[in-house]
This record gives structure tokens, sequence and C-alpha cells, in this order.
């Protein structure tokens, strides 16, 4: 985001020389790559993003390849891993299928991923990251959110300054790009990382927040997808402005917990913090019997409590999990793990619960069992999860009463409310 209002204090990309005065080059390189922004030396939290990865890494790798449009991916999957941008501007894209992608850049170069390579580079940049500030979030092999306040004096830069400079060094040691966003919370850093790229670095502040968002359409708001965007598109909503207009308790009453993230992030409301995650690797609970349990129905209510007890650790730590994990041990010490990995990651017991409950359904055939446990696994970022099921008609609902039940387990104990399935179970 520039503003052509006022001259700006900013700096340029390239060579970092401070601009007193908004100009359209830099004053000393001559580089267009100028940075201005009323807060540009107050925001602190950012999301950096590379640029096309997989195919950045083989570019650099063979440098044949570089005006030649790349796509990673074929194998068993037969799809599109990513593309380059060059590639992209044909209409190619993630996760498309390989023959429509040759469909419509026929003379693209098919390069099978290299995910030992790509992982080591990955981590080069993540040790860089961790060089600029402690509080690392990885949401995936190539991104993250940083959190900078505090670094200030460590690094002797406000951390617009610091990004610009990791994005130079990125280049210059690893021979890759990055993107930038900048902002005072996660949703708006992560939409302006994607503003500008390849090569970007954006900025919105908190001033121009509501206006910066009432144009653009709801499926700028995480969790929009394809389906969602159309029972939205049926109800005549198609921009975040609308939204703005409305009021939480009616989308609340429309979509549920849905609802009340399209209230506050259209107002780019999100308090969510940073949070360094990688070393969990999953979230769970279990509990050993003091007599062994065979009936399916004595085994539920305790299938249901530890769900809540994964649930409420996801929901502290601000994570979700794709697969849910059921694990049972028997009375002669043999161990069952089932898994199933869902379409959107979750927070919510009540999924958590519906899904063990459906892989417990399978082993509950009389045999004696000692420990029962839950988890997630496939941790990640909680934008994504659980977006409104057209499916489930009612899950909206239980969703809106799980919400309700955490806001009265929160201000007046674990105990002040139970589900039907808990009430009256003895075991703890």
């Amino acid at each position: 985001m520039t503003s052509s209002v006022d001259p700006l204090t900013g700096f340029c990309r390239d060579c970092l020389a401070e601009q007193k005065v908004e100009t359209r080059r830099c004053r000393k390189c001559g580089s267009p790559r100028l940075l201005y922004h009323r807060e540009l030396y107050d925001l602190t939290l950012a999301h950096i993003d590379c640029d096309a990865f997989y195919a950045t890494i083989e570019k650099r790798d063979n440098p044949e390849l570089a005006d030649k449009p790349v796509i990673i991916g074929g194998g068993k999957r037969g799809v599109v891993s990513t593309a380059c941008y060059i590639a992209r501007i044909s209409g190619v894209r993630s996760a498309m299928p390989m023959f429509k992608a040759l469909e419509l850049c026929p003379n693209a170069v098919v390069i099978r991923p290299d995910m030992e390579k790509y992982v080591s580079v990955g981590r080069q940049i993540r040790e860089m990251m961790i060089e600029l500030t402690p509080l690392v979030q990885p949401l995936s092999i190539d991104e993250a959110f940083l959190e900078l306040a505090g670094t200030e004096r460590l690094h002797r830069d406000p951390p617009a300054r610091i990004l610009a400079k990791f994005a130079r060094r990125v280049e210059s040691e690893l021979g890759i790009s990055v993107s930038i966003g900048l902002s005072y919370c996660k949703f708006l850093a992560k939409v302006a990382s994607d503003l500008q790229k390849p090569r970007g670095f954006s900025v919105i502040g908190e001033a121009e927040a509501k206006d910066f968002l009432a144009p653009r359409p709801v499926t700028t708001i995480w969790g929009v997808g394809k389906a969602f965007n159309s029972t939205l598109e049926a109800d005549g909503i198609r921009t975040i402005g609308q939204l703005q207009q409305m009021e939480e308790g009616d989308l609340m009453r429309r979509y549920g917990s849905m609802g009340q993230r399209l209230y506050r992030l259209a107002r780019g409301m999100d308090e969510r913090e940073v949070h360094t995650n990688d070393e969990a690797k999953s979230v769970s609970a279990e509990t050993t019997f003091f007599d062994d349990i065979s009936r399916h129905d004595d085994l539920v209510p305790i299938l249901r409590r530890l769900s809540e007890k994964v649930s409420a650790r996801l929901k502290k730590h601000e994570i979700a999990g794709h697969t849910v994990v059921l694990k049972m041990k028997t009375a002669d010490f043999k161990s069952r793990t089932r898994n199933k990995r869902l379409e959107d990651p979750t927070q919510l017991a009540d999924r958590i619960f519906r899904t063990g409950l459906s892989l417990m359904d399978k082993e509950t055939d009389g045999t004696k069992f000692r420990l029962l446990g839950i988890g997630v696994t496939d941790l990640c970022d909680p934008a994504l999860a659980d977006p409104p099921d057209l499916v489930d008609q009612q899950a909206g609902r239980r969703a809106a009463a799980e919400a309700a039940m955490d806001k009265l387990r929160n201000k007046f104990g674990k105990a002040a409310v139970e589900t039907g399935y808990t009430f009256g179970d003895k075991r703890r």
C-alpha cells in the first residue's frame, strides 16, 4: 500500500537509503522499489512467503530454465505442485491436473518434485528467520508468520527495514526470492504478502484496514472457499464491504461460528498471536481404565470427554489439526491406532469426537480395552479450520453451541456445562 496524498518517510528496498520525500525512484540508486507508509515503522507482525518455491529452486539450480515456463508435478498424483510465474500467466495453478496444465501451457518444462532439496532450503530460510526473532510460526515449508516487536534494539533497525534486509539476504545467499506482508495482525499480513508477488513487500496499516478491505471479494477472508462463497453469493453477499454493514448476531444466525469470523475479519479484527508451534507434532489426550471396558456405550462418554480436552488445548494454543487419530489398547496390551484425514483442519471437539467415534465403531466388537486415546496431527494455523459444513446442516448449530459452552467453561469452570454424552459419566 502506498499513499499519494502526503509526502511520507520511506526507504529503498534495494539500497535501503532513507527517502524523506515521496518520489518514484530512489534518489541514491535509481531503483523504483520504494516503500512508503504512514505506519511503516510502527508495525511488527509479518508474513513471509517464498515465491513459487519449488520452481524457483529448480530455476536457480538450472539457469537454462530462467526464461522458460516450469511446472513442478506429475508422478502418481498427476497434478501440479506449483508453477513458476511464467507458467501462471497461461493459467496454470497449483493442484490443477497435469493434462489440463499442459493444455494451457504446452511448452512448459515439467519437473518431478525433489522434496529432500526443497526441505533443505526451507530449513535454511527458517534458520535465517529465527536470527531475526524467536517468534516464528511456520505455516508450511515455505511460509511463516514472524512477530518482531522488541527486536529493534537488537538489530538497530525497525522491523520494516529488518525484513527488507532479510529479503535481500535470501536472494543473495540462497538464490530465491520472497514476498513480505507487514501489518498489525495475522490476517492482513497474509493478505499483504500476496499483493505484489513476486519480490513483493506490502504494508497494510490499522488506520486503513476497513477501507482497504471493503471493495475486496469475500473470498479474501480465510475459510471462504468455493462452496461457502456460493452460499454467500446466493445470499447476495459478494464483497467484504457488505459484511461490514451487517450485525454480528445476524451473521452468526446465518452462518454459525463462521459468521463471527466473517464479522471480525471483515473489520480487520484478528487478535491471534504468533506462536512457535513447530516443535509440537500432535495434540492428544488418553486415559487408562481401572477396569477393562468392552461395551461401546461405556466408551462413548470417555471418548467425548477426551475430545473436549484435545479441543481445549488446540484453542488455547491457537492451532488446528488436519488428521484425527484414535488410539486403543486391548487388555492384553496390543495397540490399535486408526486415523482419518479431514477435508479441512479442525479445533472443534464435535468434529474430533464424531470422527473418532466413526473409527471406534469399527473396533468395539466385544474386545476388552484398557486404554483409549484421541488426538490430532498435521498441525497448522487455525485460519482455515472448520468452515461451514454444507452437507451436515446441523454442524453449524453444534459449532455455535460449542462456542457458547467454551465461554461458560472459561467463566465458571470446566464442569459448568456438559453434553449429553458425558452427563452422569463419573470417569474424569
